[in-house]
């Protein structure tokens, strides 16, 4: 696979961070790099150039110290996945010996607004990639721009990163879908000039017209590298926009939207065998929708999400800090179930072979891990991270499908993802006779079981309008509950922001 971790100038040329006043927030660029303006004045001769830019936003979703500390949480994308995991309650932490996430899991980071990370972190990496992406729009000539064949594509890329961006913003620091309500400040250029909140439904249309700018804009685009956006993974964007805002017509959108997708790509639903394989290499995921290929020049090791996740890893989860299945999630997996066997039981504890200890029940060792499967291997990571596979689209085509009342259609897409997980279709007999409520409970749970650990959960938990209860295993705050719109699940505004925000209250 091409190594895309690219340190170029022309990435700290559009490297205004994430906006306000402060100087925290608002970094001047450098007077040995490039200016801003001088990114344009290039990228109007030369769009290769812009291009390569546009991968450097790419490489900010997996690089340590993008939401702007040293943090061993602060690992770009998939360091947010954990923290979404951890809110929707799937994600337990079983034992916490380094005190990682430890504030964050018993709720008191989301309940104060000073804390650096993740409210401070979450905000400044995702309105840092605003900002690259709004750097990039402005080189080519702005939001209103008449784009030329040459750029089409970079417009169209960069339009889907900022909306990208935004959509993970609205479902970290909004409770809900209201759409007068008043959150998140909206960048559309790069001026860094410090904004008023705008209107969360003015965020979501935002979104909606910078995503259907896009996969017009990417029509007919082929990509070489997983990590780059093309028209299907605007799509998929665009659908979780829809389904986010929930109401009828959106949740129809999202729905066609995602069946585009399933039928544009031509993806495969992950196997049982990928189900068991690691999810560790893109060259053994052909599901994979969107995914970087990490290489050793990329030089993570601790600080990464396999560094948290992986017993196989030099880790967190092979030192003290473990990670499990949520244990009441785990009892609701059929023993049939192929997924079933991703989490450590009793019996793979005794087992010598798979090197786990007394205290690692649940943990998911034969969902993620390092492929040497030596405890506490990996040392230079090499493993992969997906964003997104196809599986997903299949089970939001089958959730919106079932909300809407096309039962029929609902139950023919969670069944094509459950031929996949059952050897015997006797076992997922049961889907045929599911109807109403029942019917949209079971696919929020398949839901949940089949993307643990992938940072989507949280996002059907809102939803779905869940309630969040705590198993008997997680070691803070067991058994108690909280709903999808709760306060408590949602993050803060930065202090930093508020500080140095003047339009912020």
């Amino acid at each position: 696979m091409k190594k895309i971790y690219l340190k170029t100038l022309l990435v700290s040329a559009i490297s205004v961070l994430a906006v306000g006043c402060s100087s925290d927030f608002l970094e001047e660029t450098p007077t040995e790099n490039v200016s801003v303006d001088d990114v344009a004045k290039t990228g109007e001769v030369f769009s290769d150039i812009l291009a390569g830019t546009l991968t450097g936003i790419s490489n900010a979703t997996f690089t340590t110290g993008t939401g702007g500390t040293t943090d061993h949480e602060d690992f770009g994308q998939k360091g947010y996945d954990i923290y979404l995991d951890f809110l929707s309650g799937d994600l337990a932490l079983t034992a916490n010996n380094y005190n990682r996430y430890g504030p964050f899991v018993q709720l008191q980071t989301t309940n104060d607004f000073t804390r650096i990370t993740g409210n401070y972190t979450a905000w400044r990496y995702y309105y840092r990639l605003i900002s690259y992406a709004n750097g990039i729009i402005d080189a080519i000539g702005g939001n209103d721009a008449t784009i030329t064949d040459a750029n089409k594509v970079t417009m169209g890329q960069a339009k889907a990163m900022r909306a990208y961006a935004y959509f993970y913003l609205s479902q970290l620091y909004i409770p809900e879908y209201t759409p007068t309500s008043k959150i998140l400040p909206l960048y559309l250029d790069s001026s860094g000039v410090a904004l008023p909140q705008s209107e969360t439904q003015e965020v979501y249309a935002q979104m909606v017209d910078d995503l259907s700018e896009a996969i017009t804009l990417l029509e007919g685009y082929t990509r070489t590298e997983l990590y780059q956006v093309n028209q299907s993974v605007a799509k998929a964007l665009l659908a979780y926009v829809y389904a986010a805002r929930g109401e009828n017509n959106d949740n129809i959108l999202a729905r066609d939207l995602a069946n585009e997708v399933i039928t544009q790509s031509n993806l495969p639903i992950t196997t049982k065998e990928q189900t068991v394989g690691g999810f560790n290499r893109i060259d053994s995921n052909p599901s994979w929708l969107w995914a970087i290929d990490i290489t050793t020049d990329a030089g993570l090791d601790l600080i990464s999400w396999w560094g948290q996740m992986d017993v196989y890893t030099y880790s967190y989860q092979w030192a003290g800090d473990k990670k499990a299945i949520d244990e009441n999630l785990y009892n609701a997996i059929d023993d049939n179930d192929i997924r079933k066997t991703q989490f450590a039981s009793d019996a793979d504890i005794a087992d010598p072979v798979n090197e786990l200890e007394d205290t690692e029940k649940l943990i998911p060792f034969k969902k993620f891990y390092n492929g040497n499967r030596s405890r506490g291997g990996q040392r230079v990571i090499e493993d992969d991270y997906v964003f997104m596979r196809i599986d997903e689209m299949y089970m939001l085509s089958a959730e919106l499908s079932a909300r809407e009342g096309f039962e029929g259609d609902a139950k023919d897409r969670l069944k094509e993802v459950l031929a996949e997980r059952f050897d015997d279709p006797a076992d997922y007999a049961y889907v045929d006779a599911l109807t109403g409520q029942d019917l949209q409970d079971e696919i929020y749970l398949q839901t949940r079981i089949e993307f643990f650990g992938e940072g989507k959960s949280f996002l059907a938990l809102k939803r779905n309008k869940g309630t969040v209860t705590r198993g008997p295993n997680h070691t803070y705050l067991a058994g108690e509950s909280w709903s999808y719109n709760d306060d408590i699940l949602t993050f803060e505004i930065p202090q930093s922001e508020v500080q140095n925000n003047p339009f912020i209250d």
